[in-house]
């Protein structure tokens, strides 16, 4: 059975692009067929971080709109056969979305193309591309930054979870996972980040990964490669294992500790 989830969050500039495009790519890399859409219409970031932004024609209001088909606008990963990318529109206004619409491309995915997982890359806060992903979602990863702001503007986004999904309004509760991006276990030892346990303590959802600070991201996201295929990186590791935690698998959450350097470390600075 084909499953929806959305990448979230309260706050912008926590990561949810760059988690959406390695989540997508991580399952993909392990056989699933899988769609990650961008709802952020009129911004549209998902096509540079997957390195496919000179090939969009067609997007996600085209199809919505009738003026293409999915077909037409899906586009294919250059590095894995099983994965598709559908852009948002950037010279659209997000009002350009409804249910009806959006309803349309996900039962297409599903029924005509036979998509197993679709990743929504949700816009930050509640607009309407951001309403839109949270709907139809059997699964949400609310990703957060270690930072009160942050944690308490993702507090918000599991109340509308909780009250105006298509699952809420059957009685049903969409899965909730904790995403913690841009961790540093070195500011938490002093105080300049709140901890992983203090999160959880305030969001009181199930933690499906820790993704610790990496220059790797920055300069995945610069090159338009999904990090997770940086597989020496710290930062894809921990996507690796927020993926398999996604598909069933029981991983020790890792990255929490400070690294203990060695003794040639500490004499020569490394």
């Amino acid at each position: 059975m084909a499953k929806i989830i959305v990448v979230t969050s309260g706050k912008g500039g926590v990561g949810k692009t760059t988690t959406s495009a390695s989540i997508a790519t991580g399952i993909a890399l392990r056989g699933h067929k899988t769609a990650v859409i961008d709802f952020d219409v009129g911004l549209r970031n998902l096509d540079l971080i997957m390195g496919c932004e000179r090939r969009v024609v067609y997007d996600l209001v085209n199809v919505i709109q009738g003026e293409a088909t999915l077909n037409q606008a899906l586009i294919k990963d250059k590095h894995c056969e099983n994965l598709f990318i559908l852009p948002a529109s950037q010279t659209r206004d997000k009002d350009a979305l409804n249910k009806e619409g959006v309803a349309r491309v996900l039962s297409g995915l599903i029924k005509e193309l036979g998509f197993e997982y679709i990743i929504c890359d949700s816009p930050a806060g509640i607009e309407t591309g951001a309403l839109m992903a949270l709907y139809f979602a059997d699964e949400a990863i609310v990703t957060t930054n270690p930072e009160v702001s942050s944690v308490r503007d993702s507090d918000r986004i599991l109340g509308i979870l909780q009250s105006k999904s298509r699952k809420a309004e059957k009685g049903e509760q969409v899965k909730e996972h904790l995403l913690i991006t841009r961790y540093s276990p070195e500011r938490v030892e002093k105080g300049e980040m709140l901890s992983v346990d203090d999160i959880k303590d305030i969001l009181r959802i199930p933690l499906i990964g820790v993704i610790p600070e990496s220059q790797n991201v920055l300069q995945a996201s610069n090159a338009g490669e999904p990090v997770i295929h940086q597989s020496d990186a710290v930062a894809a590791q921990a996507y690796e294992d927020v993926v398999a935690r996604l598909l069933g698998e029981n991983r020790p959450i890792r990255f929490l500790e400070v690294e203990k350097k060695g003794f040639f470390q500490k004499l020569f600075g490394g």
